[in-house]
């Protein structure tokens, strides 16, 4: 089966990799995974606020993916399966890749204005000879009549 891996934000470039990939997984009897990443969080020197803003961040990731996750179903994929991780976002989704190697292609969103973003920049850059499986780029600018022509 193949497994479409989507970053999940809130930007809208995530969207249309998100509708990409679930018409993608419809078509080929495939599956989605979805990762959202929480960037590293600043020191603070009190515990519990450190722990209230990391608290915070883990619940707006597990927010964006359950809407995520609810656009998927309403393509008619299954139901994905979901993950979140904190760090730096290069790093893991490198290790996340690594971790799973039923993933059959990564898809990212390229954001319409100030540049495609870091992980597209990366990946579709240096990092792309090391994928250890296809990488999808979607223009953010692509509207659902063109995703799901391309799908």
């Amino acid at each position: 089966m193949r497994v479409y891996l989507v970053i999940i934000d809130e930007t809208d470039e995530a969207l249309v990799a998100l509708r990409f990939a679930a018409r993608r997984a419809v078509r080929t009897g495939g599956a989605v995974q979805l990762l959202a990443l929480i960037p590293p969080q600043p020191f603070v020197a009190f515990a519990g606020v450190q722990a209230t803003i990391e608290a915070e961040a883990l619940a707006h990731a597990e927010t964006l993916l359950a809407s995520a996750a609810g656009n998927v179903l309403s393509e008619g994929a299954a139901m994905p399966e979901i993950s979140v991780r904190s760090g730096d976002g290069v790093k893991i989704v490198r290790e996340y890749l690594a971790e799973r190697p039923e993933v059959a292609a990564l898809v990212l969103g390229a954001a319409t204005e100030g540049g495609p973003g870091p992980l597209v920049t990366h990946f579709s850059g240096v990092g792309a000879g090391q994928l250890p499986c296809p990488l999808y780029i979607v223009p953010g600018s692509l509207g659902e009549a063109d995703i799901d022509r391309l799908s």
